[in-house]
């Protein structure tokens, strides 16, 4: 059947849905995934006597903030730890990030990545690059990294050696810019068990983003100490405009809390302007929209594997983040694919981008983003720096019906381009 609402190609329509087909199984698992997750939240909510008074914006230093307060007390019980730190004060993930990692170490310490070099972003605050900016190194912390396996997984075997003396043990979950597999809960467990078994007092902190609820698991529930994450990811669902979270135990979320206010301050402070409604529905949605976009992530993932694309996480394996890699080959397919995903955005479908000098990253990137918020990965997007293998990495879909139709117009445009060829 022609579609009544977009131009795209009939080859492309039947490409889609014989994929489709063959994801059934796995979209089933994913369903029961949300709605464990779903129910978690709910349940949460519910303990914790949510309630229209704690909708209320309140303004200056925001003392007695119950919204805030309760919001902080909910994510905890969520992820199953000690306490959180859920704030729209946090511009971003590589915000709240830095804040944890300010929080907890002091010059003289050492952190050690065990999931190789850090995402482009985080590059700049451990002082990987520039100066001048007040990096960690620049404040006396020593860096260390354990690089990944040629397989790209975590080098298990080498994690005693690695932390010995480290204050921070660091586990990027999520593969960013790189086509290594995400870290999964099971992973993450295991590390934390080999970390504390050289010395408990080693922090074990998680850069959760992309992460939340793609699992019936969060890290802290598998011995994490600290997790760090976006609201214009998959805990905000959507909704929530700006901000982030630290969770994990009391005290590491209390040096945090304190690194984001002032020293003596904390948590007792922080005016929530009216953004309490929007972080509370987000995070009630957040189960469900992450179904969408795992979803979304798979259709993609089967349709460009049977085009006999690379892609990573293939589409039956095992996912423990929103994010699909393709590697396209040629910046000309790349471009192509990021424009038609722009295409079957919301907002600023007219919009056609084009690679640009994008702050905090090394190379010239390409981002394909007409979404409600501003930059927020949970909805529709897809990115990529300018560089070898010319691979997209795309995210997120507020609705399944949506994301496929950004897959379609991807296709679409490739194909139109010159990119693509059926």
């Amino acid at each position: 059947m022609n579609n009544p609402f977009f131009s795209i190609d009939e080859r492309i329509e039947t490409l889609v849905t014989e994929a489709e087909a063959r994801c059934a199984g796995i979209f089933r698992r994913i369903d029961e995934t949300a709605d464990y997750n779903a129910q978690k939240v709910l349940s949460a909510f519910i303990r914790h006597r949510v309630s229209e008074p704690m909708f209320a914006g309140t303004t200056g230093y925001g003392y007695g903030d119950i919204g805030r307060e309760t919001l902080d007390a909910v994510l905890a019980d969520i992820f199953g730890c000690e306490d959180a730190l859920i704030r729209h004060n946090f511009v971003s993930g590589t915000h709240a990030i830095t804040t944890a990692l300010f929080g907890v170490l002091r010059p003289g310490d050492c952190i050690v990545s065990l999931t190789g070099r850090p995402y482009d972003t985080l590059e700049e605050v451990v002082g990987l690059r520039g100066e001048g900016h007040g990096s960690l190194t620049e404040f006396g912390i020593q860096y260390k990294q354990l690089e990944l396996a040629p397989d790209g997984h975590i080098q298990f075997e080498a994690i005693p050696a690695a932390v010995q003396g480290a204050k921070v043990a660091y586990i990027q979950r999520s593969r960013g810019y790189t086509l290594r597999p995400s870290v999964t809960i099971e992973e993450i467990r295991r590390v934390c068990q080999l970390v504390k078994s050289v010395d408990e007092n080693i922090i074990v902190m998680v850069d959760n983003c992309y992460g939340e609820f793609v699992e019936m698991q969060e890290p802290t529930q598998a011995g994490a100490d600290l997790i760090i994450g976006s609201l214009i990811k998959n805990p905000g669902g959507g909704i929530a405009r700006t901000g982030g979270y630290i969770a994990g135990r009391a005290g590491l979320v209390e040096l945090c809390a304190h690194r984001l206010t002032a020293p003596g301050v904390g948590k007792e402070v922080g005016c929530t302007l009216g953004e309490s409604r929007n972080m509370f529905i987000g995070l009630f949605l957040a189960p469900t929209v992450v179904a969408a976009a795992v979803k979304t992530a798979v259709l993609t993932s089967a349709v460009f594997q049977g085009l006999g694309y690379p892609v990573t996480p293939r589409y039956d394996e095992y996912r423990t983040d929103i994010i699909q890699a393709i590697t396209l080959g040629d910046e000309p397919s790349l471009v192509a694919f990021c424009q038609g995903v722009q295409k079957g955005a919301p907002v600023d479908a007219y919009v056609v981008p084009e690679p640009w000098d994008m702050p905090g990253y090394e190379s010239k990137v390409i981002m394909a983003a007409g979404a409600f918020t501003m930059g927020a990965s949970i909805e529709l997007s897809a990115d990529a720096p300018i560089r070898e293998p010319f691979a997209a990495w795309m995210q997120g879909a507020l609705t399944y019906p949506s994301g496929k139709v950004g897959l379609k117009l991807a296709l679409q445009s490739m194909l139109e381009q010159g990119a693509l060829e059926l």
